[in-house]
């Protein structure tokens, strides 16, 4: 439906009608998909993943384990799209892209030979149903925070457009239907209590005894040891649901262990950017107050200082997070610079001003153009340093006023001003 066509009902129509029909709009739509792609997903072993957090993470860890164990496997999400080895950027700046987008992957991976397809699933995908016509054979719950409340309606709207994906999941025809979830996750529990036939928690104590930092990750799992070259505990959580949910569907443990320790780095996750420095550079997606701390956590045992790039979410939503992400700034980072990120119709002066608001103990710097502040951050580095650059991780734009997008990318920017920096 075009956006101006839209924009007319919206103002001609009652809001609870113009709802209704919208959500009619989107399932005819998914439903005509399926049918126009021959239902692909029943060609194929389907795995989603759902959370608010290491969503990407989690599914890039799937891929990367099913691939090693030789499965030709397909990967939509958030980060980039494969079919097999044959991989391209997500450029969409979307997760779940609609107009029979992924009903088109599934068949193009049908097409080409995979076996698998791991998908990501978001909220805002099940409100808009696109997840309906592809029949599951698995979900990966990974956990939820609070975000998308405007959009959603509240907290318990937003759980249950996630909890959707679990009801549907109980309504594949597929056979098992297995349930993988956090369970140290307040509404882990709530994912496990769907009528899957294997239903797995898992806890991050699976993990002990385990040692993460900036450097990689070391753990016992299953009585085997496991070693990651990913940073922190974060990922760790990521690792075990992509373990728990390899070990239900079967694969061998030795493929598992192999494709943990080869997966050195996931983009815009906890990435690092290198020039020869002798300091750390990492580009990060966190988005979220708790995901904020959680990279904070990996490098706090680095020898220097935290200096830290940080905005917020985009405009003219999640108000509430700008002053909680700057509070975990304030607690964490030795140095802090607020920039732009994705101000779409707001003033990013206005955005920034909100973010500060969350320090007291130190006062942040102000840079609102991006590449100046990540110059700013990396020309203030020294030695044994970690320079953290999070919010966009690989998101292909800047979102500006009446949808406007400069194109971006943070590694690259970053990549840019630290070679400029060492000579390179």
């Amino acid at each position: 439906m075009k956006e101006h066509i839209k924009k007319i009902l919206r103002v001609l129509l009652p809001r609870s009608l113009y709802k209704k029909l919208l959500g009619a709009y989107h399932l005819a739509l998914a439903y005509l998909g399926a049918l126009i792609y021959r239902f692909p997903s029943r060609k194929l072993t389907v795995i989603a993943v759902t959370g608010t957090k290491g969503k990407s993470s989690t599914a890039e860890l799937i891929y990367a384990i099913l691939m090693e164990a030789g499965h030709k496997t397909a990967l939509a999400g958030t980060i980039r799209f494969c079919v097999g080895d044959d991989c391209q950027p997500n450029l969409y700046k979307m997760t779940m892209v609609g107009r029979f987008f992924l009903q088109r992957f599934l068949r193009r991976a049908v097409n080409a030979g995979c076996t698998h397809a791991v998908v990501e699933m978001t909220s805002e995908g099940a409100l808009q149903y696109r997840h309906k016509g592809v029949d599951l054979d698995a979900l990966v719950f990974t956990n939820i925070a609070p975000e998308h409340l405007e959009r959603h309606g509240g907290m318990e709207q937003y759980v249950a457009a996630k909890l959707s994906l679990a009801d549907h999941l109980s309504r594949s025809p597929k056979r098992p239907r297995i349930m993988v979830a956090n369970a140290d996750d307040d509404y882990g529990e709530r994912f496990l209590a769907t009528t899957a036939d294997i239903r797995v928690p898992f806890f991050l104590r699976d993990a002990e005894p385990y040692t993460a930092n900036d450097r990689g990750i070391d753990f016992m799992w299953r009585g085997e040891h496991f070693h990651s070259p990913l940073p922190g505990e974060f990922n760790l959580k990521n690792i075990l649901a992509a373990l728990t949910l390899c070990d239900a569907l079967g694969l061998p443990r030795d493929a598992l262990a192999r494709a943990v320790a080869k997966l050195s780095s996931i983009a815009g996750r906890g990435e690092r950017v290198e020039c020869g420095q002798d300091f750390s550079v990492i580009i990060d997606y966190a988005h979220t107050p708790d995901s904020l701390k959680e990279l904070y956590d990996a490098f706090d045992m680095v020898a220097g200082k935290r200096i830290c790039v940080l905005g917020s979410t985009g405009g003219g939503r999640d108000t509430w997070k700008r002053p909680a992400m700057g509070k975990v700034a304030d607690q964490h980072c030795d140095i802090a610079i607020l920039t732009d990120e994705d101000p779409y119709d707001e003033s990013p002066q206005q955005i920034v001003n909100a973010i500060a608001q969350g320090f007291t103990r130190t006062r942040p710097q102000v840079i609102l153009a991006r590449r100046d502040a990540i110059r700013a951050a990396l020309s203030q580095a020294r030695e044994g340093d970690a320079v953290l650059i999070s919010g966009k991780g690989t998101d292909p734009y800047i979102m500006r006023a009446r949808g406007a997008r400069e194109p971006w990318s943070d590694k690259k920017v970053a990549e840019e001003e630290l070679c400029k920096i060492v000579g390179k």
